[in-house]
């Protein structure tokens, strides 16, 4: 049945009606406290004091603390090798769980069952089993004849260890999004690829991957803005250590502002780690139009 033209664009302006309050509700939740925080951050404030109009001298100072940018640096190392790592088992795990359709039910929810689990967990799990004196992962480097190793007490492993651990959590995350994808891509393709008699390695490399692309785009976009404000992990496992090691933005900013009370100064650090998000995110978008086929 044809639905009148009128009628239909009644039947939408309703439906915008009732959403509106939903609308409106949302984008005050969000709007609220950016805002709030962007006031503090152009003030001196501290708890317990009149907060002070200081003309934005929290984003001066901000360029001339070696910590900020230490922990910038930290932040963006542990973006990219977590990134990386999770992309590339992402699409492995995804390639497996395609092509091994006759794995039961039970083997894939074990496969893509750590993202699930409550941060909390997953880090006083990483926390024991790493643990330098009754830690498994030191038990079996020993028992294949490896050295032991401090792993989250080491200033040269701790990013690499929070990597692993964040990679661990969130690559079947990744791999969910990929075997989408996967599952879309026009089989007619690798038809003509089986006629042609292409190779398993060129058909990776030269058909499913280039069509994935929009797909692994998607995943960096989505894993970027977890990545970038990493915080619950780390805080757990190590709280910024060994010295400031693995002292992230977050981190920094937190214990700016719940520890030494200075909260202008915190939110300034938050407000630019907004910015950094935001201008991560809106370069993969820019990617992701250029690889959309």
């Amino acid at each position: 049945m044809t639905i009148p033209m009128g009628r239909s664009i009644g039947t939408r302006g309703q439906l915008a009606c009732l959403s509106l309050p939903a609308v409106i509700f949302t984008s005050a939740m969000i709007a609220f406290p950016f805002a709030y925080t962007l006031w503090f951050s152009l003030h001196e404030y501290s708890f317990g004091a009149k907060p002070r109009f200081n003309f934005g001298m929290n984003y001066f100072e901000l360029a001339g603390d070696g910590e900020f940018w230490n922990g910038l640096r930290i932040t963006l190392l542990l973006y990219l090798l977590s990134l990386a790592l999770q992309l590339v088992l992402g699409t492995w795990v995804a390639l497996l769980l395609h092509n091994a359709r006759k794995l039961s039910g039970i083997v894939r929810t074990l496969m893509i069952s750590p993202f699930v689990l409550p941060p909390v967990v997953v880090g006083m799990m990483w926390l024991v089993l790493l643990d330098p004196s009754i830690g498994a992962v030191n038990y079996l480097l020993q028992a294949v004849g490896l050295p032991r190793s401090d792993w989250l007490a080491s200033p040269v492993w701790v990013i690499p260890t929070v990597a692993l651990i964040d990679t661990w959590q969130w690559t079947p995350f990744v791999a969910l999004i990929v075997l989408g994808g996967l599952q879309s891509l026009p089989p007619s393709v690798y038809e003509a690829a089986q006629i042609d008699g292409a190779s398993r390695s060129k058909t990776f490399w030269r058909i499913t991957l280039p069509l994935l692309m929009p797909t692994l785009v998607t995943a960096a976009i989505l894993r970027s803005v977890d990545l970038l404000r990493f915080f619950d992990i780390i805080y757990i496992t190590t709280q910024g250590g060994p010295g400031n090691a693995s002292n992230t933005l977050n981190i920094y900013g937190f214990r700016k502002g719940f520890e030494f009370f200075e909260i202008g100064y915190a939110s300034a650090l938050m407000i630019t780690l907004s910015a950094i998000v935001l201008g991560a995110v809106l370069l993969l978008v820019q990617a992701r139009k250029r690889v959309a086929w």
